[in-house]
Parts: C-alpha cells; structure tokens; sequence
C-alpha cells in the first residue's frame, strides 16, 4: 500500500517536472530570441557603456588592401602610336590599422569622430616585394601637359622646355614603394615655385600618400541611442549634409554609414550602403550569396554593375560625369590632390572603374586576371544576427591613368595602370 503511494506520488512530481519544463520551453522558445534582440539591441549602440564601443572604436577586424599594378611592356612603342601591352604585377598586400579619436557625444543622438589609419606591407601574403619596379605613365608630367592643354602656346613651350631640362619622361620607372608612398620629383618644386596653385602639394607626390597616417575627414554619425532605425548612419561629413563634387543634388547626397558598420538583423533582401571619402560619394553594395567564413555564416554584398555605369546606361548616375564611358568614373574633382578641378569630366589623368571596364578604352585587356571574383568590390558580414560589421572586406576598384596626348601626333588609348 505504502509503495503504490510512493509511486503515484513520483509519477505526479514526474508529471509535474514534465508540464514545468514544457512550459518553460515554450516561454523560452517565445521570449529568449526576444531577450537576445534586445540585448544585441542595447549593445551595438555607439554608446561608452555598450559591449561594442571599444569594437567600434578600434575595428579588430583586420583589413587589407591588395594592390596590382599593370607594369607598362611598350612604352617606346607606345609613343610611336601603337597599342599599350601591360602585364599584371601583384598583389601587393599592405594591412589596414584604424582607429577613431577625438570621439565627441553630441546632443542630438549623433556622435563625431576622426577615424586615422595606417598602412602596414605584408610580405608573406604578397606576390613581390616593395622594391620592385614598376613602368607605368608619369603622372605627374601628364597631369601638368593636360592642365595645358588649352594654355596659351608660350605656356606650353615653357613647359616643354622644363621637361626636357628635368629628363621628365611620358614614362617613368619607379618601386612600388615610392609609387605608393610618395617620391621627390624636381618637377614640384619646379612647378610649385612658378605655378603655386597648379599642384595643390608641396613634397612627395603619391597615389596613397596622403592616405597613410591620415583621417578621413570628420564623420558624424546617429549613435542609435535613442533612435535605433537610424543607428551608424551618417549625419554630417566634415560638417555637411551634402557634397559638392558633383553636378546634381542625388549623386551629391551623404547617404549611408561611414563604411564600417551597419545596423544588425539584416536579410537578403538588404542593401549596405555608405559613404565613401575616398571616392567622393555614397555607394551601394547588393546582396549576392549565403556564405560561411571561418565558420560562421555569412552574407556575401557586392558592388551592382550600375556601380560606375555613366549617365546613359543607368541615368541616377548622371551627375557623376555623363560623358565618360559606363564603368568608368572621374573622381579629380577630389580625390589625389592633384590637378583638381569641379567642370564636368576634366581632361585629367584618374578615373575610378570596375571590371567591367569598356573594351574600346582598355586595348590590352588579355593582361586583366581572368578571375572576376578576384576585383569585385566584396564585403562578408555575419549572417542575420547582431551588429553588421565586414568579416572580410577588400577594394578592387582601379586607379587609372588617361593616356591621351602622350605623343603630339597620336592620341593612345586609356589603359588602367593600377588596381587597388
């Protein structure tokens, strides 16, 4: 009698222990993925209290810039009219180090920083080494003969005569090094004492020059405080809302985040956009595939081939510049401190592009890497969950250099010279 008791007594605390966990699986099941968002919610905040201030301060995640150059195989001939032959040279890997300083808390839910970054040479993920060199066009002898171009003829002789008395060449030889760092040319100093206003720099000229140890203007961004639909997007660069680059108000927009972080819980059906110092405009990269990095699942966001499309295959981008080729975009009315000028597509020598560069403006297109996947524009980030920021993220977009008028009685075809 006593035992038929017990039993009943343990079948009931079974029962019991069994209706208590399924109700607390089912209140799990219904409140943990709730209380995991709104943790997630409360600690990507750019907030000092927040598990992801001191991330978003100084990004752990490391960045790399692979640079290629396309190593000029003709330069005599070229002179003489024919078609350039390039040959790839890389990649150069150089590890990217950020970090943000003069943080200031504003009283409108936005937040304002100076984001420095430094270049750092990876010799063991590298294809070559610093000292290499590289044959490619003399910027800056192109740069000072296009600035010319419509000058009166006693101008032109002057200068003329100043590249002849230099040994300044359409071509020129240099490391990699100092194409990417800056060299000492006589030319600046030529050029700066006589024309003053003509090279906006006075030292060492380099394509990277004034990226390396530098910030890249003052963003102010929504903390997501107390707005959290709006949280890294950008409010201001360099205290405004919009730029002046370029010739309508939609390619002018600040639209975006700064280009490191973007809002958690993203889908498929999400885009990542950003603003882009380097490029001078707001850009959009579009989802393409479900991926794993380092086991962790991830999204995969690419660059549209509407990218650099010109005014006429895709017309929001007619304000960039309409009469360039489509995948090809004139970023001198900003970027490399150089021969700027804000008229619509100056004749001048650097342009952004993508892959798909046209056929007609690239003759030696057999010496591209027939690998597209090696020159998108991709960044991963963790899939679905929490705070967005790239697990791996890389530039492909090419430096190039306009060859016209590199000889008085041919006008060479464009070729990209560096992809970066």
């Amino acid at each position: 009698m006593g035992s038929r008791s017990r039993a009943r007594r343990v079948a009931a605390a079974l029962g019991f222990a069994g209706l208590l966990c399924a109700v607390l699986g089912v209140i799990m099941i219904v409140m943990v993925p709730s209380i995991i968002k709104q943790q997630v919610l409360k600690n990507v905040r750019i907030d000092p209290s927040s598990l992801s201030f001191n991330m978003w301060k100084e990004i752990p995640v490391p960045f790399y810039l692979s640079v290629y150059f396309f190593d000029v195989v003709n330069p005599n001939e070229i002179l003489q009219g024919q078609k350039p032959q390039v040959r790839e040279r890389g990649p150069y890997v150089y590890r990217e180090f950020r970090h943000k300083s003069n943080v200031t808390f504003n009283d409108n839910d936005t937040v304002s920083f100076l984001e420095y970054r430094s270049f750092q040479f990876q010799p063991d993920k590298s294809r070559g080494l610093e000292s290499d060199s590289i044959v490619m066009p003399n910027i800056l002898v192109l740069s000072a003969a296009m600035m010319m171009e419509n000058g009166p003829m006693s101008l032109k002789l002057i200068m003329t005569l100043a590249f002849s008395t230099l040994g300044e060449r359409a071509f020129m030889n240099r490391t990699v090094s100092e194409i990417m760092w800056g060299y000492e040319d006589p030319l600046i100093h030529l050029v700066n004492k006589y024309f003053p206003n003509m090279f906006p720099f006075k030292g060492k000229f380099g394509l990277f020059a004034e990226l390396n140890n530098s910030d890249s203007g003052l963003f102010t961004v929504f903390t997501g405080v107390k707005n959290f639909s709006r949280i890294h997007l950008v409010d201001k660069w360099n205290g405004v809302s919009k730029v002046n680059f370029w010739h309508s108000d939609q390619c002018n927009m600040i639209n975006g985040t700064s280009g490191q972080m973007w809002a958690p819980f993203m889908t498929p059906e999400s885009s990542l956009e950003f603003y882009s110092p380097e490029a001078c405009r707001s850009m959009k990269l579009i989802y393409k595939e479900q991926g794993v990095f380092e086991g962790i699942p991830t999204f995969r966001f690419v660059a549209p081939n509407t990218l650099f499309a010109n005014g006429s295959v895709y017309p929001p981008n007619e304000g960039f510049c309409p009469c360039r080729e489509s995948g090809i975009q004139n970023v001198s009315a900003c970027r490399f401190s150089i021969a700027l000028e804000l008229s619509c597509c100056p004749k001048l020598p650097f342009a952004m592009c993508q892959l798909s560069f046209p056929p007609d403006r690239f003759v030696a297109r057999k010496a591209l890497p027939s690998s597209l996947q090696a020159h998108l524009l991709p960044a991963l980030g963790p899939a679905e969950r929490g705070q967005l920021a790239p697990l791996h993220s890389s530039k492909s977009s090419r430096v190039c250099s306009d060859w016209t008028g590199l000889h008085h009685t041919t006008s060479c075809e464009p070729a990209c010279c560096m992809l970066s």
